[in-house]
């Protein structure tokens, strides 16, 4: 195998293939980066078409999708049918847009293409904490599932054919991490505000994070069928501490742009007429575009 792109991320690929017994031959802009894989047993090219041409599996992970459409371009000047009879893996972040319009440039060279998405940091790749999930041909997939799954032994998974599935997931739960950490630091900052150290904060934001988690499988169930039953509280309910964090975090001098977003999206539902229907019937204002500017949430 091939692997293009020797960032944080690219070297941890290689070393999981590596420890593997993945014979693996590495590519990089800078050849420098290459220096410490090649000690442990990878096999330098000097050029993106010579590391290609030596392996069936081809693993790309560079900046952005940039840096995607110029190896491509780079390939495609070399020798047009390059990547014939080979599958390439991007695994670097881009949009579904972007995988399916990869996926079509590489299928016109007679190649296969998996779009892919991590959900590790490099340290972890090969642990049991990795999650990489793949998008693309079954065929493809199956044929290097073996390899594939030396980064992600226990959680390596195909979510079907439509390349952009993984770019997809990855959107949503890059949206999830980032909601979880701002409603940590918001948190952070309201008790700072009092004087209080984020550190004492933690282990009850962790706890109450895994209790969430818990919710998951409901609320997914509720979203699914859309019916929203009011099982601990209505959204009325949830509406009323909406107003209490808000006001708190006025009073303390922080921000309040996470919660007055938060209480704007269950204001349009209560303005809805979904006042009494559970937390999740917010996924209906998610589903639709944000207000133009200068109308309200109404109520």
């Amino acid at each position: 195998m091939a692997v293009l792109g020797l960032g944080l991320m690219g070297r941890a690929l290689v070393g999981a293939f590596l420890r593997a017994g993945h014979p693996t031959t590495v590519w990089n802009r800078t050849p420098g980066k290459a220096a410490e894989l090649t000690d442990a047993g990878a096999r330098p090219a000097a050029t993106p078409e010579e590391a290609v041409a030596a392996a069936e599996l081809v693993v790309v992970c560079v900046s952005d999708h940039t840096a995607v459409r110029e190896l491509l371009d780079r390939l495609d000047a070399a020798d047009r049918d390059l990547l014939a009879g080979r599958v390439l893996v991007n695994l670097t972040s881009g949009t579904a847009a972007q995988a399916r319009e990869n996926a079509a440039r590489v299928a016109a060279t007679g190649g296969g293409y998996l779009d892919g998405a991590i959900f590790a940091v490099p340290p972890a790749i090969g642990t049991p904490e990795a999650v990489v999930v793949y998008a693309g041909a079954p065929a493809d997939f199956e044929r290097h599932a073996p390899a594939l799954r030396a980064l992600a032994a226990d959680a390596t998974t195909h979510l079907g054919e439509d390349h952009g599935l993984a770019a997809l997931h990855d959107s949503a739960v890059l949206g999830l991490m980032w909601s979880i950490l701002n409603g940590f630091l918001h948190g952070a900052a309201l008790l700072g505000a009092a004087g209080l150290d984020a550190t004492a904060y933690a282990p009850l934001a962790a706890r109450t994070t895994v209790t969430v988690a818990g919710w998951l499988a409901d609320q997914a169930g509720q979203v699914d069928a859309g019916t929203y039953p009011a099982g601990d509280a209505t959204l009325e309910t949830h509406i009323a501490t909406m107003d209490h964090l808000v006001e708190e975090s006025a009073a303390l001098g922080v921000s309040t742009e996470l919660p007055d977003l938060i209480r704007a999206l269950a204001g349009r539902a209560l303005a809805a007429g979904q006042g009494g229907a559970g937390y999740a019937v917010l996924v209906e204002q998610f589903r639709r575009p944000a207000p133009a500017a200068g109308h309200g949430a109404g109520e």
